[in-house]
């Protein structure tokens, strides 16, 4: 087998030569720069930050250039990146109550502290082709009608309107939080059952169409998991670190993120009365359908804490969990298509070896 891959170190040489040209294509056509892609295919640089967990633009750009498109090998590409970088701290939790916001909805209530914010979305289009793309390119000349500006103040709808009835469950907070940590998948490895911490940090870096699927799979009756969008937020937030040197934190950025808070119906039980339950998504960039998908998900794996009965593979913690990242997929499932050469003429002799006994036992049965 070594033998094999030594000599074939010159088709291999020509693989990447070919992959750059098909990468390139026509030369007749001017090349696209990760600056094009970055403005103008912003929802996959938003993928492939959010689950190569790195928040950078322009690299997320080169690495769908490199990539010829194909987001996961995109996000693989970042994910091989950021293990080369130096980690020089943590930043302090961000405060989504103060985003800058670009987008904010709710399905549960039309009237909201705030109002509703449609912002930049696909929801109210036709979904028909557009060829004046092609034929004359985008006409952006006749921009949006200026609005009034947005409130500063834009409340969480659960806490601002559900926790003053008390109809919604509180999130227990130790009272040593601070001295807590927050668990690392990137630096642990997972050990089941896990907190609810690393749920979310798995679920956030997860493959989308994977979460996707779960998340479809509670709504059709596979979890216990009727759920109403209370609020989804998209816009920038400040990250905050504390230096070591310093006893205050200071501002390093913005980065833009999506947030979900879902609410699902929960019937009580012998020590919560009946109320309303979340479920929590969390993404880097605009990423709706994920984090959407995500705190369906991220409810229904809350069933053993809620004593709820477990109905569904999404419910099931080690399966999710185990499943979800397409990196690790990936290269579980396109490793089989590398040279197994000495593996499978072992399992050939051996098919051959038990046709060999069958023929002969069915020949000594002939003869007696």
């Amino acid at each position: 087998m070594y033998v094999a891959v030594k000599g074939g170190e010159k088709a291999i040489r020509n693989a990447h030569a070919y992959l750059a040209e098909k990468r390139r294509g026509s030369t007749d056509i001017p090349e696209i720069s990760p600056s094009q892609i970055e403005e103008q295919l912003s929802l996959s640089v938003s993928r492939v930050m959010a689950e190569g967990s790195l928040y950078d633009p322009a690299l997320a750009s080169l690495a769908i250039k490199q990539a010829r498109g194909d987001l996961i090998e995109a996000i693989f590409l970042m994910r091989a990146y950021r293990t080369t970088l130096p980690r020089f701290g943590y930043s302090s939790p961000i405060d989504t109550s103060r985003m800058d916001i670009s987008r904010r909805i709710s399905a549960t209530y039309k009237d909201l502290p705030g109002g509703q914010v449609l912002g930049p979305t696909y929801d109210y289009t036709h979904r028909l082709l557009d060829f004046t793309l092609v034929a004359n390119g985008e006409d952006i000349s006749e921009a949006p009608e200026a609005a009034a500006p947005l409130d500063e103040k834009m409340p969480r709808v659960l806490d601002d309107l559900l926790k003053s009835e008390g109809l919604i469950q509180q999130e227990t907070v130790p009272e040593n939080e601070a001295e807590i940590p927050v668990g690392d998948l990137t630096r642990d490895p997972v050990s089941f059952p896990v907190d609810r911490d690393i749920r979310l940090q798995n679920l956030s870096r997860a493959d989308e169409g994977f979460i996707l699927s779960l998340g479809y799979s509670t709504q059709r009756g596979y979890a216990r998991n009727h759920a109403f969008v209370g609020e989804i937020r998209f816009g920038s937030v400040s990250v905050e670190i504390t230096p070591e040197e310093l006893d205050f934190p200071i501002e390093i950025g913005d980065i833009e993120v999506t947030e979900c808070e879902n609410v699902n119906q929960f019937t009580g039980s012998k020590t919560a009365p009946p109320q309303f339950t979340r479920g929590y998504g969390l993404t880097f960039g605009q990423n709706e359908r994920k984090t959407i998908a995500m705190a369906l998900v991220d409810r229904a794996l809350r069933a053993d804490e809620l004593g709820e009965e477990i109905m569904g593979i999404a419910q099931d913690e080690e399966f999710v969990l185990s499943h979800s990242d397409n990196v690790e997929a990936t290269g579980f499932v396109e490793h089989i298509k590398l040279p197994h050469y000495v593996d499978f003429q072992s399992e050939l002799e051996l098919v051959r070896k038990m046709r060999r006994e069958i023929e002969a036992n069915t020949k000594n049965q002939e003869q007696e």
